[in-house]
């Protein structure tokens, strides 16, 4: 380990991470010396961002997971500990955005979202926890977002998994302390990916508002959100634990109009 491969001999996993935040985090965790799990639903996808990553001589391994499908996320563990015997991070970085009227949001549409952003993050949590456990250490960053903090018309399912993963941070972060397992979570405003993008055209507004809403005057880029997990993960945030780190350019302090 050196100043500048903090995490060299850790093994994490980020799920999520063939595109967008997720890609930006197992990269940068890569870089700072970590084995890194990349996840996608598509294997295709995940085998893809793998062999982008090895070509820049990172340390991956690609594993197809929807961890919407409970079935489904103990692979992630799995490989982590069959490739490399360990696992040391866990990023929760999968989630799905929705956009609709309370008064009209399905049940169907809300127990999605629930799924994947919310039971997903703890039914992995637990799935890393033995192993944590048994290491003495372990750190579990949750991706939550400034909407786990506020509120914004139409994002009933969103807001409302992001603030139940803020108190799930909190519970697991108290419990499992005493075993050496730190958990967090990071709360990014928007970030300039194609997630957000996509919500920008359902929830019928543009990037110039966010940028006039942000104190810093424009989105966040994935990469500096991997620059802050990359901090957490780190020996240097040993005494970190049970809190939410905004990645937000002021959006919470900020309450004008």
């Amino acid at each position: 380990m050196t100043p500048a491969t903090p995490l060299a001999g850790r093994v994490a996993v980020v799920t999520g991470s063939s595109a967008g935040i997720g890609k930006a985090i197992a990269r940068r965790l890569a870089v700072a010396g970590a084995s890194v799990i990349v996840n996608s639903r598509s294997e295709e996808r995940a085998e893809a961002c793998a062999e982008e990553f090895r070509a820049q001589g990172l340390t991956v391994t690609p594993v197809a997971a929807d961890v919407a499908e409970p079935e489904q996320i103990g692979r992630l563990v799995e490989e982590a500990t069959a490739v490399h015997g360990r696992l040391d991070i866990l990023v929760n970085n999968a989630g799905i955005p929705s956009v609709a009227p309370a008064s009209e949001l399905s049940a169907r549409d809300w127990n999605a979202v629930l799924s994947t952003n919310l039971t997903a993050p703890f039914l992995l949590a637990q799935a890393a926890y033995p192993t944590m456990a048994a290491q003495g250490q372990g750190v579990i960053v949750n991706i939550s977002s400034i909407l786990g903090h506020t509120a914004i018309r139409g994002r009933v399912a969103y807001c409302s998994a992001k603030h139940g993963l803020e108190g799930l941070t909190k519970v697991l972060a108290v419990e499992w302390a005493p075993a050496g397992v730190r958990v967090l979570a990071v709360s990014p405003a928007y970030v300039s990916t194609a997630l957000v993008e996509k919500t920008m055209a359902a929830g019928g507004f543009d990037a110039s508002a966010l940028e006039r809403r942000t104190p810093l005057g424009r989105l966040a880029t994935p990469e500096e959100v991997a620059e802050v997990i990359a901090f957490v993960v780190s020996p240097a945030a040993a005494y970190l634990t049970g809190v939410s780190v905004p990645v937000d350019g002021g959006w919470l302090a900020y309450g004008g109009w």
